[in-house]
């Protein structure tokens, strides 16, 4: 039976591989369709494809940043929550958005895929969704109104039904964000020059669709949730989750898929202990004596044509067979032996930590956007004749400036840079990661300057005692804004390629979890150093930077400081950056 079962195998791979050769029709990145047979290039996949998951994302995004973006306020309007107490439910929920993606990211690469784990985790956030619906619009889900200054509070149950909404979102954002970016990237062949190049494009648009998609949702249906009526301001987003899980399942016919490969927590695991338990083996100067596998795997095969790592070789002890091993004869016990393509992948990850760690910086000074962006401007006259402005209603300016970087850079900016440089890529993804680091010290010395000046109107006016707001328009803030979305537009497409394209093929939904959870990791360090910051400028008696009148306050020298460490952080990335080494397949 084995003998049958290893002669049908090589029979299926002389056949793919005739198939693969034949004016190359088909993709040579073992991908396949809906069915598991081999796809054809012309037919599945490319542009094509990815229409339907940019589309999905755009949805998707609606549904998510119209909740986010003013949960808050309801919160405290409709549940009768306290400031501190909804602070604290929203940002529970925000963090956990972004941490259940390492799941999501786990069961795509070790089980289900990334279209069935998008696939479930949509229905799942769509439910949610509902429940939402439902929670905002029926009386009996909600406390009564309030009365005088008595605001009764939500009973237990009006509560669990509000947070089962909320979390089935939070459980479905998990296997959404990190694998439609990864699903729309697995439509182009990395072994086709041409497709490689249009991978590069598909995720400038990708950050379009996401942008647009933020747009709408923070302006036209956060108006209407406070204006029309929170029911019809949950049901809205809603639909938008509806139409995207139609637009993603009507792509199903011509998409390329790529099988799970196995679980990546696990080999991560047993590739960190392996040092451990081999004490005693020497690190060989020959690789050729490492233990090799003659297992049939993609992921393997992958590997197996990555250079051998001599900047990191004291990892090649896991692949050292220890002589009770030898003496046995039994080398291929996954638990105590490691081949060279597990080494080769493990070396992959500790070169790309660095490269995540200074991310977390950045993702700190993008969150300033949310917080001390938002309480300068409620410091500033928001009145533009006969409206006033909401603080926090500014962060559409990163949106527009995002979309009108992103075509710019794609369609003009990119070519050029690929005429010049003579790559097909024109910038590579550290580069412009890169230069979207030192870009961020902008909006940080732009907002310490618009708060130097607002504190000195309030000087020369007399008023830096009173609790009341500098008469400098918000007007003042757009600058800051705009340039945080040109860092973010450079930044996030560079971060988000790259995790993509340096992960090893067994893990790319965990790479690009892993570029998101960047993003919670810098609130928690944005938090971290502002309890310090805060317990250090209050010590004996003082205001400090950041008092709750800040006409009293420094929150120009709070900007300043973050544009000391964006410029610190994005030495310390070139440095890295110099000496990383590609992920190179010959």
């Amino acid at each position: 039976m084995e003998d049958d079962d290893d002669l049908i195998l090589l029979l299926e791979d002389t056949l793919l591989q005739k198939g693969n050769n034949t004016s190359g029709q088909y993709t040579g990145d073992g991908s396949v369709d809906f069915h598991g047979r081999p796809v054809l290039k012309g037919k599945t996949g490319n542009w094509k494809a990815s229409f339907f998951i940019l589309g999905s994302e755009c949805c998707d995004r609606v549904a998510f940043y119209a909740i986010e973006t003013n949960l808050v306020s309801y919160v405290i309007g409709k549940l009768h929550q306290g400031n501190v107490s909804a602070a604290r439910i929203v940002s529970t929920w925000s963090g956990t958005c972004f941490l259940t993606p390492l799941l999501g990211a786990f069961i795509a690469d070790a089980y289900w895929g990334r279209y069935w784990t998008v696939a479930v985790s949509s229905i799942a956030y769509f439910i949610g969704m509902c429940v939402l619906v439902l929670s905002a619009s029926l009386p009996a889900l909600q406390p009564a109104e309030c009365v005088d200054s008595g605001c009764p509070p939500a009973s237990g149950g009006q509560y669990a039904v509000f947070f089962v909404g909320l979390y089935l979102m939070a459980l479905g954002a998990g296997g959404i964000k990190p694998c439609v970016p990864s699903f729309g990237a697995d439509q182009f062949d990395d072994t086709d020059p041409t497709e490689r190049v249009e991978k590069g494009s598909y995720f400038n648009w990708l950050f379009f669709s996401i942008s647009t998609g933020s747009l709408l949702a923070s302006t036209l249906i956060v108006w209407i949730q406070e204006n029309v009526g929170w029911s019809i301001g949950f049901m809205i987003p809603a639909l938008f989750m509806g139409i995207g899980l139609a637009s993603f399942f009507s792509g199903t016919r011509i998409y390329r898929f790529q099988k799970p490969r196995g679980s990546p927590f696990t080999q991560i695991y047993l590739d960190i202990v392996a040092p451990v338990r081999k004490v005693k083996p020497k690190v060989p100067n020959d690789s050729d004596v490492l233990y090799e596998t003659s297992e049939k795997n993609l992921a393997v095969e992958e590997s197996l044509k990555m250079e051998h790592s001599e900047d990191l070789k004291f990892v090649d002890i896991v692949a050292v067979p220890s002589d009770a091993q030898i003496n046995v004869g039994d080398i291929s016990n996954p638990e105590i032996s490691y081949n060279v393509a597990e080494v080769k992948q493990l070396t992959i990850l500790l070169r790309m930590f660095p490269i995540w760690v200074t991310g977390i910086v950045y993702s700190a000074v993008y969150y300033q956007t949310s917080t001390m962006f938002v309480e300068q401007g409620m410091a500033m006259n928001r009145s533009i004749g006969p409206f006033t402005i909401p603080a926090a209603s500014l962060s559409m300016f990163i949106m527009i400036s995002i979309i009108f970087w992103i075509p710019l850079y794609d369609k003009f900016l990119r070519p050029f840079a690929i005429k010049f440089t003579g790559t097909e890529k024109g910038m590579s993804e550290l580069q412009r990661t890169g230069i979207g680091f030192f870009l961020s010290i902008l909006p940080m010395l732009c907002a310490a300057f618009v708060e130097m000046r607002r504190l000195q109107l309030v000087m020369e006016l007399g008023i830096a005692g009173e609790n009341v707001v500098s008469p400098l328009s918000i007007c003042w803030q757009i600058p800051q804004y705009l340039l945080v979305g040109l860092c973010d537009a450079i930044t996030f497409v560079g971060k988000m390629e790259f995790f993509y394209d340096q992960s090893p093929d067994n893990m790319k939904s965990l790479g690009t979890a892993l570029c998101m959870l960047n993003t919670s990791m810098g609130n928690y360090l944005n938090s971290l150093i502002l309890t310090i910051l805060t317990g250090i400028t209050t010590s004996g008696g003082g205001v400090g930077w950041i008092p709750d009148d800040l006409n009293k306050g420094q929150l120009h020298k709070y900007f300043l400081m973050w544009a000391g460490l964006s410029f610190l952080n994005s030495l310390v990335f070139v440095f890295f950056a110099m000496r990383y080494k590609d992920k190179r397949i010959p």
